[in-house]
């Protein structure tokens, strides 16, 4: 077994941030639906303004929400755009779904990662 990219949000953007609160981070339900990301799934977050990064778990939120909780919060502002990243282990790549999210976190493309033929 190896683990695979299963899904991807990209270009999503912060709209809030909290230290205090658990931990996790808040992503809208619809894009999570849509990239097939799991309510509580484990998924790396990258910062793409300032290239950190970190494992943590999803919440679902309300339409457009992606916002950083406990210690997270201090890896990000509002605003910085980021990335979401789900994996799974299983024997062989089957795919993986990508979204991308224009600046009010709608989808604004999708594109399907294959395995290409050798």
């Amino acid at each position: 077994m190896k683990e695979y990219i299963h899904a991807k949000i990209h270009n999503i953007n912060v709209t809030a941030k909290s230290i205090d609160y658990h931990g996790s981070v808040t992503v809208c339900s619809h894009l999570l639906e849509q990239s097939g990301i799991d309510h509580y799934q484990k998924v790396d977050i990258v910062n793409l303004n300032n290239g950190h990064r970190w494992t943590t778990y999803t919440v679902p939120g309300p339409l457009g929400s992606f916002e950083l909780n406990g210690g997270g919060a201090r890896l990000g502002e509002i605003g910085d755009r980021c990335v979401v990243i789900a994996y799974e282990m299983t024997d062989q790549f089957a795919g993986s779904k990508v979204i991308f999210c224009d600046k009010y976190n709608n989808i604004s493309n999708t594109l399907t990662y294959l395995l290409e033929e050798k």
